[in-house]
């Protein structure tokens, strides 16, 4: 296992690779391994022997395929000469001691501090837009039945289960991570009392790619996002994935997974990761050319604009100011710090993290596509960079006029 590293507010315990990019969710140690999550590359020939021996998790085509298998099984893999195998990252989220939260029964705002700056309103009272885009949004799953995201759920899917990689009709959250996300890019507001996102009619598409103790497998949120991509060519609709979740170190699965959906018409966005305040900390797949890296603001204002929170992980000072995304670029930043949104219980939460700056952009995204709705994913990510250009930022390490690689090209908005 690797040294464990401090992301902002919370200790993200980090084995061969992926975490969620929050500070302050909590989850526990996995049980003891019994088994090997392995990815098996080679010749066809070869690989077709496995895959009949060994059976087939995840087909990736060229690239091998996935399977469980136990010692024994592992041991005899790791002889065959005519095979590569490896271990599928896997990961884990760990809480820091005192690192708090704030659970209410009713929201303490129905539009929080980041609703009203990306809608650019500080007298905001509801939010609208986003209809007929549908947000993947892949995570611990997300408590549907919630009175604020009550009827938006269009798929339902768990990817993390053993015995079947995919299970339609079962996305339960367990964890609360998922469901904040989910929250912030399209809660309705519920029954009159509840907490509001910045796209309510976007239709969710709630992937369960990590388990309750918010660990999970490289291999399902690569099937995850090919998936997603596969059912937007499918149902012909226009879907943004959100991810709110990472790696310091960069995977294949993923990394292609990420280039098959944006090819696909589908816009990727995800966490730039809690490494901050240095440079070089930002985190994959945010970190990929083909996906949007998303940093986090705090409700504080420096040098007249908003202010990167420390965590947020920053990107590369070498490719500042060209307004080109390069690999390890962060591209946009949003809300962070102190979000309130949607819990696993029905309740709310106060949390913090890369991973609540994500979804509004994803929701923003959605409602922009939803007003545009000819735009292709390329024009609807230029669209939002623009915005961004028309709102930059100066506040915070790293930050300075233009493009640079605390904030990226700024704050995109509603208006």
């Amino acid at each position: 296992m690797k040294k464990r590293k401090v992301f902002g507010a919370a200790l993200l315990s980090m084995s061969m690779g992926l975490s969620m990019f929050t500070a302050g969710v909590f989850g526990q140690e996995p049980d003891a391994q019994d088994s090997y999550r392995v990815w098996i590359q080679g010749p066809a020939t070869e690989k077709s022997k496995a895959k009949d021996q060994y059976g087939a998790r995840w087909d990736f085509g060229k690239s091998g395929f996935t399977t469980n298998v136990n010692a024994k099984q592992y041991q005899a893999l790791l002889n065959n000469k005519n095979l590569k195998v490896d271990r599928v990252p896997e990961v884990q989220l760990e809480a820091k001691p005192g690192g708090g939260t704030t659970i209410q029964a009713v929201p303490t705002d129905r539009t929080p501090w980041g609703m009203e700056a990306i809608y650019n309103d500080s007298n905001l009272q509801s939010t609208s837009g986003g209809n007929g885009i549908k947000v993947a949004v892949l995570d611990t799953g997300v408590y549907t039945n919630h009175a604020d995201l009550a009827g938006s759920a269009e798929q339902c899917k768990d990817f993390t289960q053993r015995k079947s990689p995919l299970v339609n009709n079962s996305c339960s959250d367990k964890n609360g991570h998922g469901t904040h996300v989910a929250g912030t890019v399209l809660a309705h507001g519920g029954s009159g009392q509840g907490i509001y996102g910045v796209a309510p009619e976007a239709e969710l598409w709630a992937y369960k790619v990590l388990n309750d103790r918010g660990s999970g497998y490289s291999d399902d949120i690569a099937g995850a996002i090919e998936h997603a991509a596969d059912e937007a060519s499918r149902t012909g609709s226009k879907v943004v994935i959100s991810m709110s979740l990472g790696s310091s170190s960069k995977d294949s699965l993923i990394s292609s997974a990420v280039d098959y959906a944006y090819g696909k018409g589908v816009l990727v966005i995800a966490a730039a990761g809690n490494s901050g305040p240095n440079s070089n900390t930002i985190g994959y797949p945010g970190a990929l050319v083909n996906a949007v890296a998303v940093a986090a603001l705090e409700n504080v204002q420096q040098n007249g604009t908003y202010r990167v929170a420390d965590f947020s992980s920053r990107g590369n000072p070498a490719t500042d100011g060209d307004y080109v995304i390069q690999e390890r670029d962060v591209e946009l930043s949003a809300p962070g710090r102190a979000i309130e949104s949607t819990w696993f219980d029905g309740s709310y939460n106060t949390i913090s993290g890369t991973s609540m700056a994500t979804p509004h952009i994803s929701g923003l995204a959605a409602k922009i596509w939803a007003a545009n709705p000819n735009m292709s994913n390329v024009q609807l990510r230029s669209e939002l960079q623009n915005r961004a250009k028309a709102n930059d930022i100066l506040g915070g390490t790293g930050a300075a006029s233009g493009d640079d690689y605390a904030s990226g090209f700024g704050f995109p908005r509603v208006k």
